[in-house]
């Protein structure tokens, strides 16, 4: 009976170690690739979302202040116009 508990020991003890290994490999593979993908994004140039934002508050901003110099110009020449 001793055997038989060493045995169911010795098993469980081998199932443990492979977990952990196994999650300790999970983590490498995740990490591998978390940063080739973050190389692979660096190279495409991409923006972040902050710069992105930036730029298209500007962008608004811009074709804000065009529609009011078109509305400008528009009451101009037809004051000139008169």
């Amino acid at each position: 009976m001793q055997t038989r508990n060493k045995l169911m020991d010795d098993i469980s003890q081998l199932v443990t170690n492979a977990m952990g290994v196994a999650h300790g490999a999970r983590e490498e593979a995740e990490t591998a690739v978390k940063s080739m993908m973050d190389r692979w994004l660096a190279d495409r140039d991409f923006v972040t979302r902050e710069e992105f934002d930036a730029v298209r508050a500007m962008a608004q901003k811009a074709r804000e202040e065009n529609a009011a110099l078109e509305a400008r110009i528009a009451a101009l020449e037809a004051k000139h116009d008169n």
